[in-house]
């Protein structure tokens, strides 16, 4: 059984994109979005589609969110999908989780391919960045730290299936991409916001 984890601070105006192909999945035997500590209509929207929905009263960060999907959850599989997709279709989806599903990784990564330039660099240069992932819940129960890793959480992933010898397999996605920050921020805070979540990866690279 796989359980699908949104996490989402401030997305309400992009979740529903997401929202509208994930939720009559059969794939999938629950999908929780967690609203993490967002000033806008973010649970509300989730509410909206019949999903579970555990609203954090403060920001607590990207692995802080996904720590309370994975304690909320029970499920021997786990899906993580960002709420910010532009052009996720269901064979995304699936071709992501294959891998982990069919026994042949503990852990798949998802990479953009001929979506946008921007997002599809960043992901080429680094790959243990992205957010879209399927992998075995032991994987995650027993990452030191999940819940303070904030925008690091990613590659924290990444490092710790790296530590722990287990197989992961990249996936390209074609045609997808997601909202930067700056297009959701506006320039000035959305450079800001962008240099904040570099600084929280690079906390990560120095452990």
């Amino acid at each position: 059984m796989n359980t699908l984890i949104i996490p989402a601070y401030n997305e309400a105006a992009n979740l529903p994109h997401v929202l509208c192909v994930v939720k009559d999945m059969d794939c999938f035997y629950e999908i929780i979005v967690v609203d993490d500590g967002s000033s806008d209509q973010t649970a509300e929207v989730a509410n909206s589609f019949g999903v579970r929905v555990i609203r954090l009263e403060q920001n607590q960060g990207k692995g802080g969110a996904i720590a309370a999907g994975l304690r909320a959850s029970e499920t021997p599989f786990l899906t993580l999908l960002d709420a910010d997709l532009i052009g996720l279709q269901p064979h995304h989806v699936e071709a992501l989780g294959q891998p982990v599903l069919n026994g042949e990784a503990a852990m798949s990564m998802g990479i953009f391919s001929s979506g946008r330039f921007r997002t599809d660099w960043a992901q080429k240069i680094a790959p243990s960045i992205t957010g879209q992932r399927v992998l075995r819940r032991e994987l995650l129960e027993s990452m030191p730290a999940l819940e303070t890793t904030r925008f690091g959480v990613d590659l924290a992933m990444t490092n710790h299936a790296k530590r722990l010898r287990l197989p992961v397999v990249e996936v390209i996605l074609h045609d997808l991409t997601q909202r930067m920050k700056e297009e959701k921020l506006g320039l000035a805070r959305g450079v800001a916001a962008r240099l904040k979540m570099y600084w929280e990866i690079m906390r990560v690279i120095g452990k």
